[in-house]
């Protein structure tokens, strides 16, 4: 089983060699495919939340055979990422994903100076967000000052590792109390959490939970429960606290329970029955997920659940030169938002490739 693992690792990094000179060769930040082509962000340009993923992917590759390709085309895309920082005002909570896998895996894998400069500027505009009421804001807009999301449980990793580089305890402290207000207000009894949920921006209350990007309001979206069982794993990680363990297994119970028989992630967990909607950027997310609670905890259940999703997302590839990407059937939103829906999207295909690297061994886990 570990060679098919293994053959799948190098298979994909031929193809995305091929894909990392087309996108150097386009000057974009890969955002998904479509024949044969990449296509850039739908929205906010290289702001848009998920642009560390295409150099986290070349960093994945880097970290498993050091082929300076990966790292030149890793850099450049990077640099890109580190130019919006004069841009600003399309940044937001997401610089945890931006950046960790950019500037931060630039650091963990070569030491680069600048790297880690630039990945403490990026853990200092996450703090800027902090709401002393008890929240990391999510977004910019002006009726959004009280809105937060499970999301952010991923991109928390990056106040912590600012805490371990710098010595600064506040970095930390704001993630933990970040991770509190998600532990109590976004969990809920059956192990599924909210996607949205706004607070009163003076009082830090809560206000109400919104749907987000599920079927509707009080469904299971199903990546928003990969972040928050990732999230709240690496949340312990970070922290040895006992309190996050519990609510990451609490919430891959549930995740487990609704894999699919081939293995694949439905968008939302309560969508309708008759409606063929699959996400596999949640299944890939949620492996990885899986594999690190199988660490942590010992238990082979959560190794064997994160191996059918593997098998069920490799079943459904594209290994053809036909589209640059490789994983299909990855939807942005249940509601299309226009962000891709049943198409190859990149950070799925960086998912992927972490748990894939995680099974030969090679992960350099970039989200620490």
């Amino acid at each position: 089983m570990a060679d098919t693992y293994n053959e799948a690792f190098s298979r994909a990094g031929a193809k995305f060699l091929r894909g990392a000179a087309l996108a150097s060769e386009t000057g974009l930040i890969p955002y998904k495919s479509e024949e044969g082509r990449w296509i850039p962000s739908p929205y906010d340009g290289n702001s848009w939340w998920t642009g560390g993923f295409w150099p986290g992917l070349m960093w994945q590759f880097y970290a498993a055979d050091r082929d300076g390709r990966w790292l030149k085309e890793a850099r450049r895309a990077g640099a890109l990422l580190t130019a919006e920082f004069r841009t600003f005002r399309f940044l937001n909570h997401d610089v945890g994903f931006i950046y960790l896998l950019s500037a931060g895996a630039d650091w963990k894998l070569t030491g680069d100076e600048q790297a880690r400069q630039d990945c403490l500027h990026a853990a200092s505009l996450l703090m800027g967000r902090f709401n002393p009421a008890g929240f990391i804001r999510a977004w910019n807009g002006p009726d959004q000052a009280g809105l937060a999301i499970i999301d952010c449980m991923m991109n928390l990793s990056l106040l912590f590792w600012a805490s371990r580089q710098t010595g600064d305890p506040r970095f930390a402290q704001v993630a933990r109390i970040h991770a509190d207000t998600t532990l109590r207000e976004f969990l809920r009894p059956d192990g599924s959490v909210s996607h949205i949920i706004e607070f009163d921006p003076e009082t830090g209350k809560r206000v109400r939970e919104l749907p987000g990007q599920g079927y509707a309001l009080g469904s299971s979206w199903s990546r928003g429960q990969a972040w928050g069982l990732y999230g709240f794993t690496l949340a312990n990680i970070n922290t040895g606290d006992a309190r996050y363990l519990e609510a990451a297994e609490k919430i891959a119970a549930n995740f487990i329970r609704h894999i699919r028989p081939d293995g694949l992630t439905d968008c939302d967990f309560a969508q309708p029955a008759d409606e063929e909607r699959i996400d596999n950027i949640a299944g890939a997310v949620a492996a990885c997920g899986l594999m690190e609670l199988e660490k942590l905890t010992g238990k082979a259940a959560y190794r064997e659940a994160a191996l059918r999703l593997v098998d069920g997302l490799l079943a459904s590839c594209d290994w053809s030169e036909a589209r640059c990407g490789l994983l299909t059937k990855c939807t942005a939103s249940y509601h299309d938002d226009g962000a891709g829906r049943h198409t190859n999207i990149t950070y799925g295909d960086y998912f992927l490739m972490e748990a894939l690297a995680k099974l030969r061994g090679s992960d350099p886990m970039l989200w620490r």
